[in-house]
């Protein structure tokens, strides 16, 4: 995207990349970037949940039947609906990437059924809707810094957490917790939000170089992801890994009280059926 920028704006706009948390945590990182300090921010939908209602929508577990479906709803009319939702909150919401399909991981057994993670001790990001999740399942909910999984799991103060193969796979968490099922409870994306007052500093001709750029960018970052999502899986079979694949329809069955805890909003039922027509 920035290399775009760069070209489009003949050199007036380039992008600076700070990465690895060094400007702060998510949660600080979208304070930065509402009040200007920040330009331009990659940020998980969950963060968003209490500040953007209509990001609840596509953070909802199983709300997307496939990774092809998911890029369907966000590319079109609903993600534009969402990503104009951001202005009221003093962000300018400027395209999806793939944030991968989360599944549980642990250093037990194999999840197969619902009742496999009755009292297990699952690391969740620290969402409330992760952890009404893990608690609709039965399992003991336990939010935590990612930082801190590989010891919690190394040590049996969790027994497993979820998330995507590059995640399991660059932090070594298939040394310590080696079953891995995949039920792909969650295909979340991330959002690339611009600050809205960086945004009302540009004339028109540049926020339509931006614009153009970021939506450019998302097939790159989605031909990377894939790549790199194929090699994760490959590393962490050869490394040992056991992996099973879930029946989801029980563990479907089972987010009907998230359902109804997190969409009693006519309007983001509105958008849930939108997602959910969407072939």
């Amino acid at each position: 995207m920035g290399k775009l920028i760069e070209e489009r704006s003949k050199g007036r706009h380039s992008l600076k990349m700070f990465p690895s948390s060094q400007l702060g945590q998510e949660k600080d990182t979208i304070e930065q970037t509402k009040l200007g300090a920040i330009d331009l921010n990659r940020v998980n939908m969950g963060p968003f949940n209490n500040i953007v209602p209509e990001t609840v929508v596509p953070s909802m577990p199983f709300v997307f039947r496939s990774v092809e479906h998911m890029r369907k709803v966000m590319d079109g009319p609903v993600g534009d609906d969402i990503l104009k939702a951001f202005e009221a909150h003093g962000f300018i919401g400027l395209a999806f990437y793939d944030s991968g399909a989360r599944s549980f991981y642990n250093s037990k057994k194999p999840i197969k059924t619902v009742d496999d993670l009755k009292g297990m001790k699952i690391r969740v990001q620290q969402s409330d809707l992760f952890v009404d999740t893990m608690r609709a399942l039965g399992a003991n909910a336990t939010p935590m810094p990612f930082g801190e999984v590989y010891t919690s799991l190394k040590t049996g103060v969790i027994d497993g957490a979820e998330n995507n193969w590059p995640s399991y796979e660059s932090t070594k968490h298939f040394e310590v917790a080696k079953f891995y099922s995949v039920n792909e409870h969650s295909m979340s994306p991330e959002v690339l939000v611009m600050s809205k007052r960086s945004w009302d500093a540009l004339n028109a001709e540049d926020q339509a170089i931006i614009r153009t750029a970021a939506k450019d960018s998302v097939k790159v970052m989605r031909d990377l992801w894939d790549a790199r999502e194929k090699s994760a899986r490959e590393k962490v079979i050869a490394g040992g890994a056991q992996i099973n694949t879930v029946d989801k329809v029980p563990f479907i069955d089972a987010m009907r009280p998230v359902y109804e805890k997190y969409l009693k909003d006519e309007k983001l039922r509105a958008l849930l059926k939108r997602i959910q027509d969407t072939k």
